[in-house]
């Protein structure tokens, strides 16, 4: 092959635009994608105790020739931080530093299934009604209109942190709010989180079709290559309209079961609870190609540590009594490495359709129940004295791909 051709054949290798994406390109972007949360989002506007210099982290980006940036900026709760005009400014910024190096990457912004009381500070923006048809007001959002009706999952998760129905039209205003301003700054991605949580109304997905419709319209005329990429956890493995899926890909946690004779260990199995393997569905993707499973990644989750930590519960999500990513983060660090390369490899084997997203950036919750940011995949150093040094594991799987 000559050398111009190759060329462009490396170029094509990550291209799409508002026709949609390949199965070929977006199967290049899962292979090299990484958890990263909120490394859009900086400490002095925010109060999430992330750090504000995100050099290290940007370095690591490029060494590790990373070109999906899953989770990069969202709210869960903290929706005050809109007000500040330096939380969406300062997240394009850094947007910009990483297309510097590498103007492939896509970043991906994650609207989840809570809302708080804090959304009754922002006003709406007119090209919010805009964009979904409806009168312009002079109002700001309302927490109580994004309720479901009948109390379904009302404080759910807290008192006065609310599962938004999608079926009430001020969470498609919210979520309009959140998907357009992520797109404006520079995201090409959104994760939906639990998708048939919010839709708990929802029979026959009538309002997330009307909803994820006006997203992809919107992202026609001002994402940065027209096209903007949907994912969810779908819990039924998939999220299909007369075997149409609404999403580009699929998202799950790994579901990692316990080693009863190894302790603290952990492995991957197939029929595990509810875990996605071999389940990602058959179907027409929104780009128009069709597939006998949509591609799907999976990641280290996080959701808390249980009363009994330590303990193993073969019924239960949590991995000797942790969340999956406080598990990984409890190891040594031989076992941290080895582990990554055993998952990456037996989902390899197991279930062409699925990937391993890497842990570069994720909360973990320790005894004390108190949530944390730490950095996994950055090497340590005096910029990251908490680094984990997965940089150079996670070339090596990748690049054995």
């Amino acid at each position: 092959m000559s050398c111009t051709v190759k060329a462009e054949t490396e170029n094509l290798a990550y291209h799409f635009d508002k026709a949609g994406i390949s199965e070929q390109v977006l199967t290049n972007y899962l292979k090299r994608a990484v958890t990263m949360s909120e490394f859009l989002t900086v400490n002095p506007f925010c109060n999430d105790g992330l750090q504000s210099d995100k050099s290290d982290d940007i370095r690591l980006i490029k060494n590790i020739d990373a070109k999906f940036i899953g989770r990069a900026i969202y709210r869960w709760g903290d929706e005050h931080a809109f007000n500040s005009p330096e939380f969406l400014g300062q997240a394009a910024r850094l947007i910009k530093d990483v297309h510097r190096n590498d103007s492939e990457v896509i970043f991906q912004a994650a609207i989840f299934e809570n809302v708080t009381h804090e959304v009754d500070q922002i006003n709406i923006p007119n090209w919010v009604f805009i964009a979904l048809n409806m009168p312009v007001e002079k109002r700001n959002f309302s927490y109580a209109s994004m309720l479901n009706l009948k109390g379904k999952y009302v404080d759910h998760w807290e008192k006065g942190h609310s599962v938004p129905d999608i079926t009430r039209y001020e969470t498609q205003l919210w979520f309009t709010f959140l998907a357009g301003s992520y797109i404006n700054i520079g995201c090409e991605a959104l994760h939906l989180g639990q998708i048939n949580l919010i839709g708990m109304e929802d029979a026959g997905l009538k309002f997330w079709v009307a909803w994820c419709g006006s997203i992809r319209k919107y992202a026609k005329k001002h994402a940065r290559r027209n096209w903007v990429l949907l994912d969810a956890h779908s819990t039924e493995g998939g999220t299909l309209i007369d075997d149409k899926s609404l999403l580009d890909f699929n998202s799950y946690p790994l579901r990692i079961k316990e080693d009863i004779n190894s302790p603290m260990q952990g492995v991957l199995e197939k029929g595990y609870l509810d875990s996605f393997y071999g389940r990602s569905k058959a179907c027409e993707t929104p780009t128009g190609w069709k597939c006998k499973a949509l591609p799907y990644l999976v990641e280290l989750d996080n959701f808390g540590v249980s009363a009994k930590p330590g303990i193993a519960n073969l019924s239960s999500h949590y991995i000797w009594g942790y969340d999956e990513i406080t598990w990984f983060y409890i190891q040594k660090e031989d076992y941290r490495k080895a582990w990554l390369k055993y998952a990456n490899n037996w989902i390899q084997e197991n279930d062409i359709a699925g990937h391993l997203q890497m842990p570069v950036t994720r909360i973990i919750t320790l005894d004390n129940h108190i949530p944390v940011f730490k950095n996994f995949g950055n090497n340590k150093s005096s910029k990251c004295p908490d680094g984990m040094n997965l940089e150079e594991t996670i070339k090596s799987i990748w690049y054995k791909q």
